[in-house]
């Protein structure tokens, strides 16, 4: 792990970040290095560079923004956005900082980007073992519609279809 994943506080500095104190923007190619850093720690497949250069700069359907807490990235999310849908395409957070409720706050920020650009769904997949993510989207809204059978590649596992309605841009968030 880096050293910028994990730091202890200062004297007088908070413990690490909360909902509140954390900050949001759009993804930039300077973030992938770090991004990567992320995804290698999240998930058994991870993405590659090339992967996230080519959302950023060829795919016109790709929205990403980063979670940042003291100038540091610690959790991105993405979606693509097609007429009136969305559909996740990733949300990760790294591990020292999950139990905070950022996870929420994350999903919360990329529900309302949605929203604002005036998707009317949105749609992801996750693991049908998953238990925590699959509890965090139905929080939201977020109903099973069905499963992709050996969806992913790591392991064959299946993938739980999940959808959700989005509120209107001017009730978002």
């Amino acid at each position: 792990m880096s050293e910028a994943i994990v730091r202890k506080p200062e004297a007088g500095e908070e413990e690490g970040p909360t909902p509140e104190t954390v900050r949001f923007r759009e993804m930039r190619l300077d973030d992938i290095a770090r991004i990567c850093e992320i995804e290698r720690e999240c998930f058994p497949a991870p993405w590659t560079e090339d992967a996230f250069r080519n959302e950023l700069m060829f795919n016109q359907f790709a929205h990403y923004v980063v979670m940042l807490w003291q100038d540091t990235v610690i959790g991105y999310a993405g979606m693509w956005t097609i007429l009136d849908e969305a559909h996740v395409t990733n949300i990760a957070l790294i591990g020292c900082y999950r139990g905070r409720k950022l996870g929420d706050r994350l999903l919360r920020e990329l529900l309302s980007r949605a929203a604002a650009r005036g998707m009317k769904r949105i749609t992801l997949e996750v693991r049908v073992s998953n238990e925590i993510a699959r509890r965090l989207y139905e929080k939201y809204g977020f109903r099973a519609h069905g499963v992709r059978h050996g969806y992913y590649t790591d392991n064959g596992e299946d993938a739980l279809i999940m959808w959700a309605d989005l509120p209107p841009a001017d009730q978002a968030e």
